[in-house]
């Protein structure tokens, strides 16, 4: 359920790739918004400018023209360092790879983004360990990366990318690395945390099945949304 409050919004975000005399339009003018706690799923074939749009709307890239507001605030606007602030404070990512630090236990990596707000160390921690618990991790505080399963890795993906409390979680393929069974274990999470939490999602997936349980699926076609 949404409470009808805008998280994140492109306006005619377009994006050209150039080399030499050649030129790409990749995006061709995508508007959309997302409320508070609405789950969209993003597919499109291969090379249809998914990945691209991600890192757009993350403020991991920016527009060849248009602009992304999070929170009301613009994100192409706004300085390099604000920019990080922003996504920091208000956004989280899920990657298909998890991209663990593999020196530090499940519960440093998740405490990471606390960290590097500038949070206090047992503040970061005892919020690191609550989430983790959420995801069914408790007894693996500890653990490295290389000690635990695939399925697990992404749990602790998905407890860093929640564990600021973010207004809107980007996650591209999230459970494009996962079997059947973990996919679906994933999916719940997302999904209670979801509920409990007001986290709007925005996924982009391979997978029908998976998109089809989100409110929204939207495809990207020729540099443009359509929406189902």
């Amino acid at each position: 359920m949404t409470t009808n409050k805008t998280v994140l919004e492109a306006k005619n975000i377009k994006k050209t790739f150039s080399e030499g005399d050649l030129a790409v339009d990749v995006l061709k003018g995508i508007d959309f918004k997302v409320e508070a706690g609405e789950q969209i799923a993003i597919i499109g074939a291969s090379g249809s400018g998914k990945s691209t749009l991600m890192h757009i709307l993350g403020g991991l890239d920016t527009p060849s023209s248009g602009d992304v507001f999070l929170n009301g605030i613009s994100l192409v606007n706004a300085s390099d360092s604000s920019r990080c602030a922003l996504r920091n404070r208000y956004m989280g990512f899920i990657y298909q790879f998890h991209h663990l630090l593999p020196e530090f236990s499940a519960l440093e990596n998740v405490a990471m983004p606390l960290l590097i707000r500038g949070e206090k160390t047992a503040v970061s921690r005892d919020s690191a360990e609550d989430i983790l618990d959420k995801v069914g991790l408790k007894h693996r505080l500890k653990h490295k990366p290389g000690e635990l399963s695939g399925g697990e890795r992404q749990r602790v993906a998905i407890a860093r990318a929640l564990v600021t409390n973010p207004k809107c979680v980007l996650a591209d393929e999230p459970t494009g690395n996962l079997d059947k069974k973990n996919e679906e274990e994933v999916y719940r999470i997302m999904l209670e945390l979801n509920q409990t939490m007001q986290t709007s999602f925005i996924m982009v997936t391979h997978e029908m099945a998976l998109a089809e349980k989100m409110d929204r699926i939207i495809t990207i076609e020729d540099g443009f949304f359509k929406e189902d």
